[in-house]
């Protein structure tokens, strides 16, 4: 029972045991183990409690709830009114399985849309906030990949890769699920209203164990990454700085036995170090989706489509400095001679093709809004396509 059904008792006393200050989920999920159903955790005297927590706590657990924990349940029960709003607890059978992974599963889950989501069979994409061009279309077209293939994506609802992703993946079957770090009534960024709708009108979920009105505060989203990583077969990092939350998420997911991958991509690129530290830590280097199939036979599609998952820029092959092949540019072969996947200034550029400063900026802009081409800071660029 998931829905506005579920009896507001049980509600409450879920409410009130998530609510309780020192009440982790893992000092929950003791209480659980010793007492049984929050309800009959709630009705103990504080002596009992202390068995099994913090006096502190087993004191607060035993009195009334106070002002702010009562407009909790009472905000609760309203927003289960709504259709497709749950409150998916431990006890019940909607509860993904693939959280009892984690040390610290979360006691319930907000949810929006359709909860039996969240038992699909999964990959996680997780990335930069500031995402390149490219990373943003490699995110892309790895989760049309995966959705194509009946896989549900899912990601954080972040800016830059986690975006690409969402959006990208609910063009196919697979559809998409996104895990918050604010109450499941809030969006962030608040951008991200009309994606969180699409979201959930497509057949989607968003998912939070924040209660309702939750802030996006920093310490919440490495714990939101736990959940990302317990919920998917295996999480790709599309691109990563050396100190990023997707190498949070990716950490978590090897710990609990979840496959990692990662896309490279150039020894310039400060959000290809990320990746690459993950390689060298033993993730697998993946250039297209066949490559992420392989590691699962079960989850392998029929008949992945060829479009799925060829990851394009420095990913698909070129090296690291290396020129590639001449570009049809208003220049000609000679700027697509010297402009490769690596960063190059736009001096190099002028160097190279012998061509003056505007005549090179000026093809360089053709490019980039055909989208072969990506200005980076420091007045660089480099080739997209």
């Amino acid at each position: 029972m998931t829905d506005s059904t579920r009896d507001p008792a049980e509600v409450a006393a879920w409410v009130r045991l998530t609510a309780t200050p020192g009440v982790s989920a893992q000092a929950g999920r003791r209480l659980l183990a010793a007492f049984g159903l929050p309800q009959a955790v709630l009705a103990l005297d504080p002596a009992r409690l202390r068995d099994a927590a913090e006096p502190a706590v087993a004191r607060a657990l035993a009195a009334p709830p106070d002002a702010e924990v009562s407009a909790r349940i009472d905000r609760t029960l309203r927003w289960l009114d709504a259709p497709g709003h749950h409150l998916v607890t431990m006890a019940d059978a909607a509860y993904p399985a693939r959280l009892l992974d984690l040390a610290d599963p979360p006691l319930v889950l907000y949810v929006n849309g359709r909860a039996e989501r969240l038992q699909a069979p999964s990959l996680g994409i997780v990335g930069a906030r500031h995402a390149t061009a490219q990373g943003a279309r490699n995110a892309q077209t790895f989760a049309s990949a995966f959705s194509d293939a009946g896989l549900t994506v899912v990601s954080g609802l972040a800016l830059g890769i986690d975006a690409a992703a969402h959006a990208a993946a609910l063009e196919g079957p697979g559809g998409t699920v996104a895990v918050v770090g604010t109450g499941i009534d809030i969006v962030y960024p608040a951008r991200h209203h009309k994606l969180a709708h699409q979201i959930v009108d497509a057949g989607g979920a968003i998912a939070s164990e924040f209660p309702l009105g939750t802030p996006g505060l920093p310490n919440h989203f490495p714990r939101r990454n736990r959940i990302i990583a317990a919920l998917a077969r295996g999480v790709l990092v599309v691109e990563a700085a050396e100190r990023s939350g997707s190498l949070i998420t990716a950490r978590l997911a090897s710990e609990i036995g979840r496959e990692v991958f990662a896309i490279p991509g150039s020894i310039h690129a400060e959000l290809s170090r990320g990746c690459h530290k993950l390689i060298r830590q033993g993730a697998k280097l993946v250039e297209s989706a066949a490559d992420v199939f392989e590691e699962f036979a079960d989850l392998t599609p029929a008949a992945p489509s060829t479009a799925a998952g060829t990851a394009t820029g420095a990913a698909a092959g070129a090296k690291a400095g290396q020129a590639a092949a001449p570009l049809a540019s208003p220049v000609g072969d000679a700027l697509g001679a010297v402009l490769a996947y690596d960063p190059v200034t736009l001096d190099a550029l002028c160097d190279g093709t012998g061509m003056a400063a505007e005549a090179v900026s000026a093809a360089l802009l053709q490019l980039e809004l055909a989208g072969a081409a990506e200005r980076l800071p420091g007045n660089r660029f480099r080739r997209l396509a």
